[in-house]
């Protein structure tokens, strides 16, 4: 006898979405918002005139360096050390509107880290009392554990030494005594 089982299988059949490219993938469910409109038609011709006015100044300064070459040439003993010292001046100004800059963002730093740090201040104080309060309290028993101690060793080096000399002044009267029988 064959033992047949028959098998119920289910096929689940997901339907696949086809791909729409184009702005729908940016934005699935609506398109852009008025901000964004507004940002693309202010930010483009502004960014394209930017553009424009760099790629101008950019050409100009070629066409002047251009023109200006045999200029550099003819007069280069005079213009390299002129080119040199306003190169070292314009270093100079750069480098102190740095260091000031530095300065002024070092003192802002600190006024603000004052300014919160005064407004923690009570609270920070109570907690250093708190925290002296139970230091104080932790060496005083200390003190107090470190001070038994002493007197509990004191007192037994004490008796040690009073049981010592008395075992001393019972030897030497045995001894005495032994002495003066003997002899």
């Amino acid at each position: 006898m064959a033992d047949v089982r028959t098998h119920s299988h289910q096929l689940q059949v997901h339907p696949q979405r086809q791909h729409e490219g184009g702005i729908k993938v940016l934005y699935p469910q609506s398109g852009p918002s008025s901000t964004q409109v507004l940002a693309v038609f202010v930010g483009v011709p502004i960014g394209g005139t930017l553009l424009t006015i760099a790629g101008l100044t950019l050409a100009g300064s070629v066409i002047g360096l251009m023109l200006a070459f045999p200029l550099f040439l003819i007069f280069s003993p005079v213009i390299v050390p002129a080119a040199f010292v306003i190169g070292l001046a314009m270093t100079g100004f750069l480098a102190s509107g740095a260091i000031g800059l530095t300065g002024l963002s070092s003192m802002s730093w600190v006024l603000n880290y004052i300014r919160r740090a005064g407004q923690h201040i009570p609270e920070e104080l109570e907690e250093a009392k708190h925290r002296l309060a139970d230091m104080a309290e932790y060496v005083g028993q200390r003190t107090k554990d470190a001070g038994q101690t002493i007197e509990d060793k004191a007192h037994d080096v004490r008796e040690a030494k009073t049981f010592d000399v008395r075992d001393r002044d019972t030897t030497k009267g045995t001894h005495n005594v032994r002495d003066t029988k003997t002899t």
